[in-house]
């Protein structure tokens, strides 16, 4: 770590938990987090109007604590970086009035950056600097998308995605019809431990020789959990929870996994990424492991505290335009709930708009009581 490298703070509030992080190049110094998922816990899913309240409570009291876990302080930063989408809109309304205020206030430059090449940009404070191009999975809540980067900051290429539920939903759902709790990835990932993962022949969606070689579809997977173990209910059989959550965990990391590998080679990139929360999983990172060794391809997953959404991989981005002298933001950015991963940051105004997207602006004097 050299005294040279940008310090950078990061500002994370895509959903429901608040991080700040602080790196120094790709160092990192501080990982702060507040998570209001308890809080959702009872509604089975995240309640947007929850979260942005959170984000409001939590948004200072972390940025301290991130300062002090550092030792810097809010002074000695080159630049304060902000997820400005894709994300709940109030959520990330908060992150980035937050990181304007600071920025005015501190007189330090602004960007506003994609959540998603965040969690591509991560793996940098975990491995070094990332290889170009690089090839990414990521897999979470709210994504499932197979991405090629040759440059984090400017150059993003969307291969594949979801057509239907991302991963981690599906993974929440399943939970939610086993009564196993919110979030469900967790403690599917648990039980399916103790399962047989050949148990049951579900169904791996979009792997048929016409279909979309890097596109995901899990609905279909859903319904057919779903579906059996009704019928087993129905039927007044007991259900073997470890046996359905081993076989449902299986089939979504296959597809998951066969798919990423198809694209390195397709590629002729000889490295795998994997972030996102669903890249915790350790079915998924065993199976990828595996795959990758025999195909020759080096497998990068964080580890798992820096795979879920933190303020950490927002600071990685942030500093990374720094040192590559990307255009920061101004002032009149705004929240995109719905940005695109070939944005990876938004350098401007006169940039902002760039996209058909509609975009969610701050409420202003003039149009407070319109």
């Amino acid at each position: 770590m050299a005294a040279d490298e940008p310090l950078v703070l990061g500002i994370e509030t895509s959903c429901d938990e608040t991080g700040v992080g602080i790196v120094r190049g790709t160092t990192l110094l501080a990982d702060a987090v507040a998570s209001s998922v308890d809080t959702h816990a009872r509604f089975g899913g995240v309640v947007p109007e929850i979260a942005s309240r959170a984000h409001l409570e939590a948004m200072v009291p972390t940025i301290e604590r991130a300062l002090k876990e550092a030792g810097v302080s809010a002074r000695d930063l080159d630049g304060i970086a902000v997820t400005s989408g894709p994300g709940l809109a109030g959520a990330l309304l908060v992150g980035v009035s937050a990181a304007k205020a600071y920025a005015y206030a501190l007189g330090k430059p602004l960007y506003g950056v994609n959540h998603l090449a965040s969690h591509i940009c991560v793996d940098q404070l975990e491995h070094g600097p990332l290889p170009e191009p690089t090839m990414a999975l990521l897999v979470s809540g709210g994504h499932s998308s197979l991405l090629l980067a040759p440059d984090i900051t400017s150059d993003v290429r969307p291969l594949g995605a979801t057509i239907d539920d991302a991963a981690g939903e599906a993974f929440d759902k399943i939970a939610r019809v086993l009564d196993l709790g919110f979030p469900g990835g967790p403690v599917i990932d648990r039980l399916a431990k103790e399962g047989d993962p050949a148990a049951i022949a579900f169904p791996r969606g979009l792997t048929g020789p016409r279909d979309a070689p890097y596109d995901f579809s899990f609905s279909g997977l859903k319904t057919s959990v779903a579906r059996w173990i009704e019928a087993k209910r129905a039927a007044g059989e007991e259900v073997p929870v470890r046996d359905v959550a081993a076989s449902f965990q299986e089939a979504v990391v296959d597809v998951l996994t066969r798919k990423a590998v198809r694209a390195c080679k397709d590629e002729g990139v000889d490295h795998l990424m994997i972030g996102g929360g669903v890249a915790a999983n350790s079915r998924l990172r065993a199976l990828a492991q595996e795959r990758c060794e025999r195909a020759g391809i080096r497998l990068r997953v964080p580890r798992p505290k820096l795979c879920t959404d933190n303020g950490a991989m927002v600071a990685a981005l942030g500093a990374e335009m720094v040192a590559r002298n990307r255009l920061p933001s101004d002032l009149e950015l705004s929240a995109d709930s719905s940005l695109p991963v070939t944005e990876p940051h938004v350098p401007g105004a006169a940039h902002a708009h760039s996209h058909d997207h509609d975009h969610v602006h701050e409420i202003s004097k003039d149009n407070l009581y319109s």
